[in-house]
């Protein structure tokens, strides 16, 4: 038996057994023999942890506090029956570097001689400034703990010409959390760049992860286990849609990113939170609500590619999903299999029954929700011997009846997987777990993530577990199996030993401290050797890197640790020059100044226009530049009921019903409509937001009831401006002699605007007509109206022309135009007041609103959060005053020109 660590008590007696018969060679990793030697004679009997005679023979603090495993081990060896004869095989000694003093004290179990007291003289070794053998790096986070790692390692190749890659083995504790980093970090380059590329060195080296899961290799058994968890869980809409994101699973339904983005919008709007229907529901006491669950979402998205939503007519509970069109049939099918499929699966997988029936379940779950290229089929192969073992060790056992909980874990291994041999030992830099190669010497051992928390384990004991709260010696502990392994590892290092742990909080860059072990090996170092300047060893020893990795301190010379850069990342070189140097000014969005002409042909849209006219800078990068300049992160699929509803779901909720109610829909069926949309909270939470958006909503409707006398017309346009160019487009909502809008937000400039364009286009193309333009909106009291009246044909399409000059400027260049800002600056310089007064009313309007320095597209131009000030530089040209005006900026002038024929125009009415 060769290097076992720990030997169970049915291991000892088969051992035993065998060696009334048999010769039984074990081949132990021991380390101290000194130790081995102060232990036998107490090693009689197996006592309990708490009364345990052998852990007092031990002498030096790291043998007590790691080696417990081993120390056990020894004893568990004696009390097994018949003759025994120990051979210790004497190592080389060790070099005479911090290292090896550590490893020589500890195989010959020498406590170290310990900071002296008072006169005490000091009997502790000299530690040699340029003893690097042992070093701690202290980062800030995972990420950056390989960024160290990799720095680390190139400077130990750069500094030896004889070490290779194949001598160094890098250990982590939970490698799966940092096997993408270390990809990123080691595997960046194809190896095939010409030879002049900028690569980083580092991404050269051959590096391997050599006993990754075989769940994250094998995506079929990541899909057993998936099935498992989800079999008691509440099957939430994200949990579903990454259960179709893995590869096995879209393979199987056809699935491409496109249709993931596309499902992922269905689920949102459908309303799916969690639950296959309301019987789901049954464990948490919610069988009677039916909305939110994946049973009502799909009616609504299956219904919505037969029917359209603008009918407000629904089938049962279902209401169309307005988002479904012809050729989303088929995705809208294959989604409504998955889940079809998927709840009978976990309808199979949520009873107790016996073992054979679990399997058979899960195989099922394999053949129904997943499918594997012809080239992968050694997956599906795996994954049913996984599932064929456990069948053949249940043996006459299969009939036994188990819980979903029994089988999780009687699955928990084989779902994890076993790692072959072949990963190791390949010539290149082994990147592993802490067990495979934990007492296998190599010139340099690096681990990696030994963070405060995260190692050791943690083995909390279960209520019902009597023996584990006294346990005798030599029973498991994986609090003492990985501080062996780390003791393993210590002295598994012959030249350099490297310890990466976040010793800093990223985001608040607070101190953190070590894994307790790792804080007792730098006890260990304090009390064992001394400097030269009287600082404490660790000092010495420990590291502690900066935030960023072009932080100027990783290219100066002894700046962490090592003679000359610590760092060889040339791209990061740069940006520690430029840190250097400082920060320049901030360049301008177009610093060669305005776009040439985009040549916009011989039509202008009304559409383009009043897209303009809505948000100037929107309109420039997204119809100019083709930018969409996207939120900062996707909001998470909500998992929950909705208990209470954001601004912008209300807004959703009262807008859909004033458009209902101004279509004809009695306020009851849009009562009836909103239920089955599942937007609302359920019970009276629902019922009380419902009441209070139609106390909003109903106002707004008796107010604009009076001008929808006459049905709506539709009028074409097509009006020739004054430099040659004719605007075309269409208006509708036309009653009688009024264009008439209401909307559910509050009355603002982009609606009055959008009135202002069309009305002019109106008056322009059919004199006459259309005498008013009447919008209405919500106030902070009650109900606003804005009422526009045109003047003459003529006039009008002047006006239109003034308008199309600005959308020209503005698709060539980001306009100092934000409408809100604008508007207030243009109201108060109309009544006569100074330049001075209408910028605080502007900055008022600019500061903080979700229309001014917040919004997402102003802040890609000018900067987040940016004063008004900086839109205010531009000193104004000639060509955009208004006419009689005199503004001083560029934003003055434009505000103005924009801002006065409409208000000039206007009268408001609130009520």
């Amino acid at each position: 038996v060769f290097g076992p660590t720990r030997l169970s008590t049915d291991q000892v007696a088969v051992l035993a057994a065998l060696g009334a018969h048999r010769d039984v060679h074990l081949w132990l990793p021991h380390p101290s023999p000194v130790l081995w030697e102060a232990v036998a004679p107490l090693a009689t009997t197996q006592h309990r942890r708490r009364t345990d005679p052998t852990a007092a023979a031990v002498r030096h603090p790291l043998l007590a506090s790691l080696g417990r495993d081993a120390r056990e081990l020894q004893v568990m060896l004696a009390t097994a029956q018949g003759p025994v004869r120990d051979q210790h095989h004497r190592l080389a000694d060790p070099p005479g570097t911090l290292l090896g003093r550590l490893q020589h004290d500890l195989r010959a179990d020498r406590p170290p001689a310990g900071v002296p007291l008072g006169d005490q003289v000091d009997q502790r070794a000299p530690l040699a400034p340029t003893d690097r053998s042992l070093v701690v790096h202290a980062a800030h986070g995972r990420a950056r703990q390989v960024e160290v790692l990799r720095e680390v390692l190139l400077g130990l190749l750069a500094a030896d010409d004889t070490l290779e890659p194949r001598d160094v083995l890098v250990m982590c504790p939970d490698i799966e959390s940092y096997a993408p980093l270390l990809s990123a970090t080691f595997g960046l380059a194809s190896g095939d760049e010409p030879d002049d590329a900028v690569v980083h060195p580092g991404h050269r080296l051959r590096v391997r992860l050599a006993d990754r899961s075989l769940r994250q290799t094998n995506p079929l058994l990541a899909t057993l286990s998936r099935l498992l968890v989800l079999a008691d869980a509440r099957v939430t809409a994200a949990q579903v849609l990454d259960l179709a994101a893995l590869a096995p699973v879209r393979r199987r339904f056809r699935f491409d990113d496109q249709d993931l983005e596309r499902l992922r919008g269905w689920v949102v709007d459908s309303g799916v939170r969690w639950g296959l229907d309301a019987a789901h529901r049954a464990p948490y006491s919610l069988e009677g609500i039916a909305q939110n669950t994946w049973q009502a979402g799909l009616d609504r998205i299956l219904l919505g590619a037969a029917m359209a939503e603008d009918d407000l007519r629904w089938v049962g509970l279902a209401l169309p999903l307005d988002d479904v069109d012809s050729s989303d049939v088929d995705r809208a099918g294959r989604l409504a299999e998955l889940v079809d499929r998927l709840g009978t699966i976990l309808d199979r997988l949520g009873i107790d029954q016996p073992v054979d029936a679990w399997l058979a379940a899960l195989s099922d779950g394999l053949d129904e929700l997943t499918a594997v290229a012809e080239s992968d089929g050694w997956q599906l192969t795996q994954a049913r011997r996984q599932l064929s073992e456990v069948a053949e060790a249940a043996g006459a056992w299969q009939a036994t009846m188990l819980s979903l909980a029994d089988v999780r874990v009687l699955l928990a291994d084989r779902l994890q997987g076993r790692p072959t041999r072949a990963g190791f030992r390949t010539g290149t830099l082994t990147v592993c777990s802490m067990v495979p190669m934990r007492s296998v010497p190599h010139r340099v051992v690096c681990l990696l993530g030994l963070d405060d928390g995260a190692f050791p384990r943690t083995s909390g004991v279960d209520g019902d577990d009597v023996l584990a709260r006294d346990p005798l010696v030599g029973e498991r502990d994986r609090r003492s199996e990985d501080r062996q392994l780390l003791l393993d590892a210590i002295l598994a290092a012959t030249e350099h030993l490297v310890i990466v742990h976040t010793g800093a909080d990223e985001r608040t860059n607070a101190r953190r401290p070590p894994a307790v072990p790792v804080g007792e090996i730098l006890d260990v170092v304090d009390q064992s050797v001394r400097t030269r300047d009287g600082r404490r060893a660790r000092e010495h020893v420990v590291v502690r890197h900066p935030l960023q990795p072009f932080d100027p301190r990783n290219f100066s010379t002894d700046g962490l640790g090592v003679v000359g850069p610590f760092s060889f990342d040339t791209a990061a070189l740069a940006g520690a020059r430029a840190a250097v140097h400082g920060r320049g000014p901030a360049p301008t969005f177009l610093p060669a100044g305005p776009l040439p002409d985009g040549g916009g042909g011989t039509q202008v849209a009304l559409d383009d226009l009043v897209y303009f006219l809505e948000h100037p800078v929107r309109a420039f990068l997204r119809r100019r530049l083709g930018v969409l300049v996207a939120e900062e992160e996707q909001d998470p699929l909500p998992e929950s009921l909705p208990a209470q509803l954001e601004a912008l779901q209300r807004w959703a909720i009262g807008d859909q019903w004033l458009q209902s109610r101004l279509d004809g829909v009695p306020a009851s069926g849009c009562r009836d409509a909103e239920w089955r949309r599942g937007a609302l909270p359920p019970g009276a939470i629902g019922r009380r937001v419902l009441a209070e958006v139609e106390l909003e909503v109903e106002p707004l409707v008796r107010t604009v009831e009076p001008l929808l006398a006459h049905p709506p017309s539709v009028y074409d346009l097509s009006v020739p401006m004054p430099d040659g160019r004719v605007l075309v487009g269409t208006v509708g909502g036309v009653r009688g002699d009024r264009l008439v809008r209401a909307v559910y937000s509050r009355l603002g400039p982009k609606h009055r605007l959008r009135a202002w364009a069309q009305l002019l286009a109106l008056t322009a193309c059919h004199p006459g007509i259309v005498g008013s333009a009447v919008t209405l909106g919500r106030g902070r009291a009650g109900p606003v109206s804005s009422t526009l009246v045109p003047s003459d044909a003529e006039s009008a399409r002047l006006g239109l022309g003034v308008l199309a000059d600005l959308l020209d400027r503005g698709l060539n260049e980001p306009l100092p135009l934000p409408v809100q800002a604008a508007e207030a600056y243009a109201q108060v310089r109309r009544t006569g007041d100074s330049d001075w007064g209408a910028r605080e009313a502007a900055r008022r309007r600019w500061t903080g609103s979700f229309d001014g320095d917040q919004d997402r597209y102003h802040a890609r131009v000018w900067g987040s959060a940016a004063p008004l000030e900086t839109l205010l530089m531009a000193p104004a040209q000639a060509d955009e005053q208004p006419d009689g005006g005199n503004e001083p900026t560029r934003f003055g002038a434009l505000a103005c020109r924009l801002w006065y024929p409409l208000l000039a125009a206007e009268t408001t009415d609130a009520r």
